[in-house]
Parts: C-alpha cells; structure tokens; sequence
C-alpha cells in the first residue's frame, strides 16, 4: 500500500513522525494477515508471534500520533526518536 503524495507536506514539522506511523501500521496490518493464515494453517506458535508484534507496531504507531497531538515533537529542542510512552506531565 502506498500513501499519495501531498498528503504529509514534506515540510510539516511533524510529517516524519507521521510517516513513521504510517511504517508501523502498515507493518502491522503485515503481522497481522501472518497470523491470520498461520492460524488457519494449524500453526498456533507462529500466530502467536505475529500478533505480539502486531500489536508492539500498533502500540508505537498510537505514541507517534499521540506525540504529534500533544505537539511534543515541535520545537528546535525535538529529537528524531519516538517517546516510549505518555509525555511527562506539566509541572
């Protein structure tokens, strides 16, 4: 699946981060379809472990998009990687 361009300007402060998401859901939707024909196939381990790492690109995907609406990854101070978890609460 590919995403039309102009639908993350390429200057958006955050687009990366977004398209970071759109990486790990579509990796997610991968996991996914895996496991779905691996449980049809008899192979319940295999299955298993495609929809753990389904759900851990559905979990980073959700703290891209958190991150971008909380406006924690704008500014001159924001890095290039994603947060493992809620950003810190005000002070």
């Amino acid at each position: 699946m590919t995403i039309p361009d102009g639908i993350i300007p390429d200057g958006a402060d955050d687009g990366w981060l977004l398209q970071e998401a759109m990486r790990e859901l579509e990796s997610a939707i991968h996991d996914a379809r895996v496991a779905f024909d691996c449980i049809g196939l008899g192979e319940i381990d295999r299955a298993h472990t495609s929809a753990v790492t389904s759900r851990v690109a559905i979990d980073a995907a959700l703290t891209a998009v958190q991150t971008v609406l909380t406006g924690a990854a704008s500014g001159p101070a924001a890095s290039r990687t994603v947060a493992s978890g809620p950003p810190p609460a005000p002070r």
